[in-house]
């Protein structure tokens, strides 16, 4: 079996992991694949997340303060209570998240994707005033995707 997957060059996926209540304070995660993986409850200040695959990553919960998400892809994530507070999420794809009593306050969300991301409506206001760009992948602007006035 191993000489047929070295052969036919078929790459492993990418096993889930799991950090759940994790002290993680500046770990870096940049570039990696955590598809599916949890995270739920971890501390996770100031860590690096950029260029990372975190599709269906569950940070239920987790303290992002201050975390490098720039260019991360998000997509169907759970952020339910996460704290994202000044977090970099700079042309983020955040596409289907569920961010339900997640905070952003002092984030940066330029160039950031929010389609179909359910937000509370007062986070989603706090986020339309600081809303600027274009996601360099969807080609979608921030503000449209938050459905800002």
């Amino acid at each position: 079996m191993i000489s047929i997957t070295a052969t036919l060059g078929f790459a492993p996926t990418a096993l889930a992991l799991e950090y759940n209540k994790e002290i993680l304070v500046e770990a870096d995660f940049s570039g990696r694949d955590l598809t599916d993986s949890s995270f739920t409850k971890a501390n996770l200040r100031q860590s690096n997340f950029s260029h990372a695959n975190l599709n269906g990553v569950s940070f239920f919960a987790a303290n992002l303060e201050s975390a490098n998400l720039e260019a991360a892809d998000l997509r169907n994530s759970t952020l339910d209570s996460a704290r994202l507070v000044r977090a970099n999420l700079t042309n983020a794809l955040l596409e289907g998240a569920f961010a339900a009593n997640a905070r952003f306050d002092g984030a940066i969300i330029d160039g950031a994707d929010f389609t179909d991301t359910l937000l509370r409506s007062d986070e989603q206001k706090k986020l339309c005033k600081l809303a600027k760009g274009t996601n360099p992948i969807t080609g979608r602007d921030t503000r449209d995707t938050l459905f800002c006035p």
